[in-house]
Order: C-alpha cells, then structure tokens, then sequence
C-alpha cells in the first residue's frame, strides 16, 4: 500500500484543518501495524486497547521507522515529536481505512467461513486462482474484526482477488465482516459444534453461519456444502453451488483414493482429470471441492486447478506430517478443535498403516459450553483399542472422556493429565514413542499442544 497521511484522514472522515493537511500531504505510509515489533520505516501504528493499551508502545514504533499513529480522543500522553491522527475509536477507524482501501483496489473478493476447513480451503483457494490472478490472503489466523482489515490492508495494489477468511464466536460478527468486505463469492464449509457455547444450537450456528451473504455482492455466488441439511434450507433464495459427497450436489467425487500424504479424486464435471492435495482426510476432499468450484467461477482451467491443489502449502498445524525425535509419525492437527473435527482426523488416521502403534493424543476442545462435558464423553464411541492402542487426554473438560474409556482401554494404555500437567505429558510421550509409531495430536489452540509437538520434535 501506499497512501498519504492526507488521504487517511479523508478516507476515515476526518475534518483537520488546513495546517494539518499540509503536513499530512507530505508524509507517506507504506504499511499498517498493530504491534510496534512490526513496525518499519513508513508504517502508521494503530495502538489498539485490549489486554494491553497499544499507545504504551507509540514510541517504539516510532523507534522501528513509524511516520504516524492513531491516537484515541482524550488519551493522555499524546506524541510531540510524531505526526498524530486523533480519531474517536482506534478500531473503528482501521476498519474504515480498510473499506476505503479494498474500494480503492477493487479486487474481487472471496469470503470463507465454516465450523472446520476455512482455513485450508482458504489456503487451497488461493493457490489456484494465483494460477491466473494477482492474489493476496488471509496470513494465519488474521480472520476478526481486527484481523480482516489487516488482511485487507496487507494486499499489494495490484490485487486482483483477495481470498479472506472469517472467523465468528457470536451473532452479527459474520454480518458485519461480510458488509465490511462485500464479497464475490461466499463459501460456507460446513456446520458443526464449535463455539456451540455461544449459540447453544448447531441450527443458531447455521443461522450465523449465512450471515456471510449480508454484504455479498447482488450478482454474487453463494458456494456450500450441500450434504448439511441446515445450510441447503436457509441458502435456497441464493440458489447456490453446492459441493459434497452426495450426487445431487453440482460438484461431487466420483473416486477417491486416500493414503498417508495425500487424498487423490476424480470429480463429475471434469472426470478426465485427476486431483491430488497433499493432505490426509476425506474432509479435506470437501475443502478442495469448494476451492474447484471457486476457481471453475474464474475459469481457471481443471488442469491449472489440478497443479494448485497437488503443490498448495497448508497452514502449519493442519493435518501436517512430522517426524518424531525418535522415528515416530506425527499426525498434527492442533490449531483448533470440536467434536466434528476430532471424529474426521481420527477416521482418517486409523486408515493410515502404522509399522508400530497408533497413539491418539488429545486436548479439550473448548467453547463446547454447558455441553462440554456430554461432547468430550461421546468421542468414545470414535477411539477402539483394535485401531488406536493407546491414548493420552489432556485437560479439565476431556476427564470425562477419561472416565467413558475407563474398562474400555486397559490402564496402561489410557494417560489422563489434568491442565498444568503438559511436562509430564511430554515426559511420558517421550519415553513412549518408538520408531514405527503414529502420533495424532489433535485439541484447541488454546491447550498449547503446538508445544507438545515441538517437544516432541
């Protein structure tokens, strides 16, 4: 990006006098930052109030090459020696600046949300429609009312399409997101039980879920999954592309064959060609039907497709081979977690041939709500000692899956660890694990079982 500090101000509505715009006029911003270790010569801090207030950090932006901040009316403290622009709110005026810049560029716009898979058929997404078009994206989990604008203002301004995921935890997020990037094309992955504790119902997460369409273009291309019910009831106005398993969908696997490393299909449309991702999982096959049918709406040629998909690079820790330390398979899948996910990963892991044992680790799955208990007790009926030899839980809320696997596993092979416990997790993974062994280590990002991995590696 490139911007002066004059047209900032105009496109966040500020009226400064002629003084100021003078001096606006000569300073020029080459990026936006909201941590002052980021900041380089040429970018506007915007010192956002959370946990920590970002205007303690103004001078060491300035420190790493800052030209500007945002400073909110009323603020104490306020910078003598660094051009200011005073608004009422921080974020607000970033997501106004944001706005104006995507008008500014004018790609196309492509939005993704869904309960699992946003992120990697955001990823896969990207990676064809790059085949023919300039394309920017959302950088790892940069999908809120914060990450969104960031995206937006991260792009070069010869974007042609910007892909973006959303993220949501609660109604109207979705809603206002989509107004704020007004997409092309909306794609719905899928519905299932995660942030269930702010909507206490898979339906109320649908309803949420197709919030996405409120700012999506007139002309624009609704694209969901059509084996759920819940979305196929609510998107019939838009007349939507559907994908899925099921043959009454536009775009269905006629074939699949699914092995360690990668997930190989054919499809209907295009039954002379064959598809590859570098991923395990017939859900990862849903994610990358979703991408077919964005990059057939930008005639992006099925060959063209085909190579995108069998060379994409996934975000790190979705379903993501590693090896162990000591020669074991590491299946790792720990940036979120939720009773649909856990179920697809361990299906498609137990397919997978293991030289020794398959081990399942998992962590709480988190904002399950009043239902966590009841959610984390029914992945038992998923782990059976004829496929997964042992187990190790982790955390508060899985103690009832624990205690459902109780006379199921035998107790050599069933490990509990309360949180706070995870170096004693490591320890014993540790003296486990031998070469020839699988891993799966699935839970919520906020379990930190990313440090398991690691420890692991």
């Amino acid at each position: 990006m490139k911007m002066t500090l004059s047209e900032i101000v105009q496109a966040i509505g500020l009226d400064v006098s002629e003084t100021q715009q003078r001096q606006y006029q000569n300073t020029v911003v080459t990026s936006i930052c909201i941590d002052s270790r980021q900041a380089r010569p040429g970018s506007l801090f915007v010192p956002l109030v959370d946990q920590r207030d970002g205007h303690d950090f103004v001078a060491q932006a300035q420190m790493a090459g800052a030209v500007a901040t945002f400073w909110q009316t009323g603020h104490p403290g306020r910078p003598t020696n660094l051009q200011v622009i005073e608004v009422a709110e921080v974020l607000p005026a970033l997501q106004k600046l944001a706005h104006y810049y995507l008008l500014k560029v004018n790609p196309k716009v492509v939005a993704i949300t869904g309960s699992n898979g946003k992120t990697t058929t955001k990823d896969m997404i990207a990676a064809i429609l790059a085949k023919q078009h300039n394309t920017a994206k959302t950088q790892a989990n940069f999908n809120n009312e914060i990450g969104v604008p960031l995206t937006i203002l991260g792009m070069e301004t010869n974007t042609e399409v910007l892909v973006v995921e959303m993220g949501m935890d609660r109604p109207g997020q979705l809603q206002f997101l989509s107004d704020l990037v007004e997409p092309d094309v909306a794609v719905i992955t899928m519905i299932g039980e995660a942030h269930i504790e702010f909507f206490g119902t898979r339906d109320k997460i649908a309803d949420a879920k197709m919030e996405i369409t409120h700012g999506l273009k007139e002309d624009g291309l609704l694209i969901i999954n059509g084996d759920e019910p819940l979305l196929t009831t609510r998107a019939a106005t838009f007349a939507p592309r559907t994908f899925g398993f099921k043959e009454e969908n536009y775009l269905y696997p006629t074939a699949m064959t699914l092995t360690k490393n990668h997930s190989e299909f054919s499809v209907n449309r295009w039954p002379e060609v064959s598809f590859t991702v570098p991923m395990i999982g017939e859900f990862n096959v849903l994610n990358a039907l979703a991408a077919l049918l964005v990059g057939r709406h930008y005639h992006v040629s099925p060959d063209e497709m085909a190579q995108a998909l069998a060379h994409f690079q996934p975000t790190e820790n979705r379903t993501q081979w590693l090896t162990g330390d000591a020669g074991e398979e590491i299946l790792s899948d720990v940036y979120n977690s939720n009773p649909t996910a856990v179920r697809e990963v361990v299906e498609s892991f137990i397919k997978v041939a293991a030289k020794g044992r398959h081990v399942a680790v998992l962590g709480d799955m988190l904002e399950l709500g009043e239902q966590a208990e009841k959610l984390h007790a029914n992945l038992a009926s998923e782990l059976d000692p004829r496929h997964i030899e042992e187990v190790y839980l982790y955390g508060d809320l899985i103690k009832s899956l624990d205690l459902r696997l109780r006379g199921v596993y035998p107790p050599e092979a069933l490990h509990y660890y309360p949180l706070g416990q995870q170096a004693a997790l490591i320890a014993d993974l540790k003296n486990d694990l031998h070469y020839g062994d699988m891993v799966l280590l699935k839970g919520s990002n906020g379990m930190k079982l990313k440090k398991v991995v690691q420890a692991l590696l």
